[in-house]
């Protein structure tokens, strides 16, 4: 009977496979293209995320923020600005109990809206809409049925390349998100959306705590480490 073969010593402590994924460059594709490609391969967020049937990363920056903040909760009513691709709706749905699964508690509701339109998550509301059009606001509290209690937002303008011109968009966004929410928002309120350190961001900070009683920006695990982006958090509207 022959002797099965037996495994080999691993002397030199290098036998442990390398998960890492690396990508070679392709012909045609950009070598920031390859890095950027390498980095969501191994991004265990991607990895969760795609696992978990999440529409994306970000999903879990808005599920770390509510365990800290705890303002989604069964019964309320959610506008999510800029909700493409949906994840931030699919964390929302479930815990504002929007499908009324949770016996006993109050059941949710929750709005996304997007100038594109975006694939449907259960239990949501989405429509195509651009949030700065005039009349925006009474129609999104006409489909809530009242005042939100929540207004959150993770838009981005489109990347330019220029860091300076970056910053100051994605601030007139924040601060025209800032104002819609002070148009839909019922006393009491919570306001989140996402921002990028780059100094105009200090007027926000002086606008919305002329409005809110606590403001706290914070960095949720599932934000990249090498980003500038960064989340306002903002309660208590004062109405």
């Amino acid at each position: 009977m022959a002797k099965a073969p037996s495994k080999p010593k691993n002397t030199s402590g290098r036998g442990q496979r390398d998960l890492t994924v690396k990508v070679k460059t392709a012909r045609g594709r950009k070598m920031s293209s390859t890095l950027w490609l390498q980095r969501q391969l191994n991004d265990p967020y991607v990895v969760k995320a795609r696992a978990e049937g999440m529409r994306g990363r970000a999903a879990y920056k808005i599920l770390e923020l509510d365990d800290k903040f705890r303002f989604l909760v069964p019964g309320a009513r959610v506008v999510d600005l800029g909700c493409a691709p949906g994840g931030w709706l699919q964390v929302a749905v479930p815990r504002i109990n929007a499908l009324g699964l949770k016996s006993g508690k109050a059941v949710g509701k929750i709005i996304g809206v997007d100038l594109q339109e975006v694939e449907p998550v259960p239990g949501a509301e989405i429509h195509q809409l651009d949030f700065l059009s005039e009349g925006a606001d009474d129609l999104v509290k006409g489909w809530l049925g009242g005042p939100a209690d929540v207004v959150m937002s993770d838009m981005a303008a489109s990347a330019s390349g220029h860091k300076q011109t970056d910053h100051m968009r994605i601030m007139m966004l924040c601060e025209a998100a800032a104002y819609f929410a002070f148009d839909v928002l019922v006393e009491g309120g919570t306001f989140i959306a996402k921002v990028l350190a780059g100094g105009a961001e200090g007027e926000l900070q002086k606008l919305l705590k002329q409005k809110f009683t606590k403001v706290i920006n914070v960095k949720p695990p599932a934000s990249r480490s090498d980003s500038s982006e960064k989340f306002v958090v903002a309660t208590g509207f004062r109405g």
